[in-house]
């Protein structure tokens, strides 16, 4: 029996989880998904320059990290906080003015699933723009002085390579699994944050498989030691994703509200409003469960668990239209505007330090 079932983009995901739960098979079609993955490089020629305006491969983002810290001595560091699964260093670059002493910080991931390519070339924006501005913007210069930012350009490396080389819609890790053939873990719901309660499934198949524990995954592990490691100087945590066009707080797992939901609100609204101030893109703002769907196990809620008070998932464009194939003709308007938002957010935090 064939079932048409529309929804909203943004619950795209819950539906599918519904119908695994339930043994029935999903499927989203595309009149022609060829021609849209094609559709989606304005130049189907891919070279090994970097390109800040279009979508870069692994291989040149690996070497990109190491070029543009190397080239910043003063405003960049570089380390390697562990290897995926599949062996791949996760550069970690340290943005900010070296002053010899801790600073308050900001960690930002990209790239948590591997289909969502505008949120790798986001951070990947974000660096270039911190380095190129420091000096002449006197936010960036006033951020960079006093704060570090964490930058995770890509959280999902072995997926996101995937992407590339067989399935362009593939979202989770490429771990296997004990006993099943299908590959995989949803890292968004691998966290010790309600683990595998609602809005995540026990089954390996499934696009939403929260892993076989918390953390199961190498690059989940990775993460988090760091945070816990480095917990006294984090002061906010930003995951980057796509797409909806929404700014999200805790909870995901729980109905609930959080401690400090009035604070979180008020900084996210006042994030979106900067954000729409360039092109007039409308985002919504909200706690996760409330806004999108109900979901267990994401970093955001763990890291707020974990006393990271600002903590925030970003959903970026669009609502639908292109969905995960963003064309790189919106890779500039979609980074320089979430830049405004992610600005207003680290300066607020820089001015009510916990």
């Amino acid at each position: 029996m064939k079932v048409d079932i529309h929804v909203p983009a943004a619950q795209l995901d819950m539906v599918f989880t519904i119908l695994q739960q339930s043994d029935m098979e999903a499927k989203v079609m595309f009149e022609n998904l060829q021609e849209a993955v094609e559709d989606q490089l304005d130049n189907m020629r891919v070279t090994k320059a970097h390109d800040y305006t279009k979508y870069n491969n692994w291989a040149t983002i690996n070497d990109w990290a190491i070029s543009i810290s190397s080239a910043n001595p003063s405003l960049i560091s570089r380390q390697v906080i562990g290897n995926t699964y599949e062996g791949r260093p996760m550069h970690l670059l340290t943005v900010g003015k070296k002053t010899g002493s801790a600073k308050p910080a900001v960690f930002m991931d990209c790239g948590f699933h591997a289909r969502e390519w505008i949120t790798h070339a986001f951070c990947q924006w974000f660096v270039n723009e911190a380095v190129s501005t420091y000096g002449s913007d006197p936010e960036m210069t006033n951020l960079l002085d006093r704060m570090d930012f964490f930058v995770l350009p890509v959280f999902n490396i072995d997926g996101y390579e995937y992407t590339w080389s067989s399935n362009r819609m593939w979202r989770k890790t490429r771990s296997k699994n004990s006993g099943t053939s299908c590959i995989g873990t949803d890292p968004n719901r691998n966290f010790n944050a309600g683990w595998c309660t609602t809005g995540a499934s026990s089954n390996p198949c499934s696009d939403t498989y929260c892993g076989s524990s918390p953390e199961s995954e190498i690059e989940s592990k990775n993460l988090a030691n760091f945070i816990r490691t480095n917990k006294s100087i984090i002061k906010a945590y930003m995951t980057v994703h796509s797409y909806s066009q929404l700014l999200l707080f805790p909870y995901s797992y729980k109905y609930g509200l959080a401690a400090d939901h009035s604070e979180l609100l008020s900084v996210s609204q006042g994030a979106i409003a900067a954000l729409r101030t360039l092109y007039g893109t409308k985002y919504t703002s909200g706690p996760g469960a409330t806004t999108i769907y109900p979901a267990a196990g994401g970093s955001d809620d763990w890291a707020y668990d974990l006393g990271v008070k600002y903590s925030y998932t970003f959903e970026l464009r669009d609502e639908g239209r292109y969905g995960f194939l963003l064309p790189e003709s919106q890779i500039k308007p979609t980074c320089e505007e979430t830049m405004l938002a992610v600005k207003y957010i680290a300066s607020y935090v820089l001015n009510n330090l916990y």
